[in-house]
């Protein structure tokens, strides 16, 4: 059985999954990710290093960190994750950036926190009460011994991802973005991977995807997240889509509305 429930407040995204059988491709997402493990064992590669998360595991991913993931066994996982937009976090403490220490932690106020918000957007409550809730978790996870708070910085990857979002409708010009580094298209390829632990490839797939559940969830259109972010028909939208989030293009579409 495979069940990904999104729902989403003004502020934040939240999944609440269960599965079996299912694996996420390697992926990242520009957000900050932070979850529960309910029920099982979720075991996962996050930057080329095994992780497994426990029942009750808090599970915390930096912005645009490489993971994939799946179930350890046959009995299957149940899961919270919240996605936390870094404009949100920075505005919420100051002009920094999160970055977690530990992948996952076994912290009771934590996982309170995580699901107390999770149950708010999943029930579509006040959006005043999400807010609170969205506040005081970014709060207790700038103030947890596991992160530092790190001023933005430029590098290659972050300056490439902006090149790549401009063109989020075309191919991929490595010939053009390795020039403006300097480098060698296969210099460019080994460098961009050792940072973002994905190929260049793989990670102008994931910003197309990105940009493709963004502007579903501001047109409530699949079709024109097809047109718009260069993919050849809805389901080659939608095969790319449900390996990082488990469902379609369409199915999550429907979730929202």
């Amino acid at each position: 059985m495979e069940r990904f429930n999104y729902k989403k407040s003004q502020d934040v995204l939240a999944l609440s999954a269960s599965f079996t059988d299912f694996a996420y491709k390697k992926h990242c997402h520009e957000e900050y990710a932070v979850g529960v493990t309910l029920r099982g064992i979720q075991q996962y590669n996050l930057d080329g290093q095994y992780q497994a998360s426990h029942q009750n595991g808090v599970m915390l991913f930096n912005r645009e960190q490489s993971h994939d993931g799946s179930s350890y066994d046959r009995e299957g996982i149940d899961y919270v994750m919240l996605y936390l937009k870094p404009d949100l976090v920075e505005e919420i403490i100051g002009k920094k950036e999160l970055r977690f220490g530990s992948p996952i932690v076994y912290d009771p106020e934590l996982a309170r926190k995580i699901l107390m918000l999770n149950d708010a957007v999943q029930l579509r409550q006040d959006e005043a009460e999400c807010c609170e809730r969205v506040f005081d978790l970014v709060h207790l996870l700038a103030q947890k011994e596991i992160t530092k708070l790190w001023v933005p910085q430029d590098s290659l990857v972050r300056k490439a991802k902006e090149m790549m979002l401009c063109s989020t409708e075309d191919v991929l010009k490595l010939d053009n973005l390795s020039a403006e580094f300097g480098m060698s298209k296969f210099q460019f390829i080994r460098e961009f991977k050792s940072q973002a632990g994905i190929s260049p490839y793989q990670f102008f797939l994931n910003c197309k995807v990105e940009r493709a559940r963004q502007s579903i969830e501001k047109q409530k259109d699949v079709y024109t997240a097809v047109a718009d972010c260069g993919f050849v028909d809805l389901t080659h939208l939608n095969r790319h889509f449900k390996r990082v989030f488990g469902v379609t293009a369409y199915e999550y579409m429907l979730q929202l509305n």
